[in-house]
């Protein structure tokens, strides 16, 4: 008996169940096109999550940008504060998750 990585969720199972207990796929009825087509709908699914990630982040980027100069605020006053922050954490998340999204193109 083997451990093998189940193809949704790929967590460890057992190469002999029939079900996988932390997804619940069914094992039975599972060839080699339908586990690599799993796969694909899989790194998809994961793709545009870090996709999404990558949209908000630049969205909290841009809204704190526009928000400190469109509005014309002052040094030291709450406003300004809460616009660096939402810029600076939206530069950061932006550039940390494009490196994720990088690094997972690349592990084809």
């Amino acid at each position: 008996m083997a451990v093998i990585n189940c193809p949704r969720c790929k967590k460890k199972i057992s190469d002999k169940t029939k079900k996988c207990s932390h997804c619940g796929l069914s094992l039975q009825a599972m060839d080699r096109d339908k586990i690599a087509n799993v796969n694909n709908v899989s790194r998809i699914n994961q793709a545009q999550r870090l996709m999404t990630y990558s949209f908000v982040a630049m969205l909290l980027f841009c809204g704190g940008f526009l928000f400190m100069f469109w509005d014309t605020i002052e040094q030291g006053t709450w406003q300004y504060n809460l616009a660096m922050t939402s810029t600076v954490i939206g530069f950061i998340l932006y550039i940390i998750i494009r490196i994720r999204l990088l690094f997972f193109k690349r592990n084809k």
